[in-house]
């Protein structure tokens, strides 16, 4: 005997279905959430201290490096944009766990963002012992606020051109290289360079794209059947 369920009886189910098809880009969501509803709620002093202490600057790499590395991660500065980072991560990250697994996926977004954060900060660092900024910027460099998940979003963003089929994957390439190199090759930032630099670490993780296993396909419908 075959029971039907109707598509009407658990209206929730395809939103817990589509969340657990990518358990981590959600949870790292929810965490975000968390703490940008935090800054939103805080004073500016509360504010400039949460900002300082969780990011991954040369003097919070010098004292506390795992854990600036760790927690600079979850924290964006300006909670306006959270909107925007939750469609990137739906559209980035979600894809490229459900594609590769929560643990290829995650490896390349600790690989991407651990390394372009210390290249960046190293840039950074050069600069200032070599005298390429003014004296009064090298104090303000060295604590500056260098948060957020673009490092990591810009390492999926890299390895998701294996996914693409062709042309589609030359055009996505071109749009991603000119994105985050021309930036960098007009002079941009510490930050454009850490973008480059994880979107490089995304290309370079194409060895984890071998051997992805099939992924059984979630009925559309949201039927379920048992047979007794």
């Amino acid at each position: 005997m075959t029971t039907t369920l109707h598509r009407g009886t658990e209206p929730s189910r395809p939103v817990r279905t589509w969340v657990r098809s990518a358990p981590g880009t959600h949870i790292w969501l929810l965490i975000i959430a968390i703490t940008s509803l935090v800054i939103e709620l805080s004073s500016q002093g509360l504010e400039h201290f949460l900002l300082h202490r969780n990011s991954s600057n040369i003097h919070e790499l010098t004292k506390h490096p795992v854990q600036s590395l760790f927690t600079s991660a979850f924290w964006i500065e300006n909670p306006s944009s959270f909107l925007l980072y939750l469609v990137l991560f739906e559209l980035v990250h979600a894809t490229v766990e459900r594609w590769l697994g929560t643990l290829r996926w995650l490896c390349t977004v600790v690989v991407g963002h651990v390394v372009a954060t210390l290249i960046s900060q190293e840039y950074v660092l050069w600069s200032i012992q070599n005298q390429h900024l003014p004296k009064r910027l090298a104090h303000a460099m060295s604590h500056v606020v260098d948060i957020g998940v673009s490092y990591g979003l810009a390492a999926s963003a890299g390895i998701l051109v294996y996914r693409l089929p062709h042309p589609w994957r030359w055009l996505y390439l071109a749009g991603v290289i000119g994105f985050f190199g021309i930036p960098v090759a007009t002079g941009g930032t510490f930050t454009d360079l850490g973008h480059l630099t994880a979107l490089a670490i995304g290309f370079a993780c194409w060895p984890l794209t071998r051997g992805v296993p099939e992924r059984k396909a979630v009925a559309a419908n949201g039927r379920a059947g048992h047979s007794g």
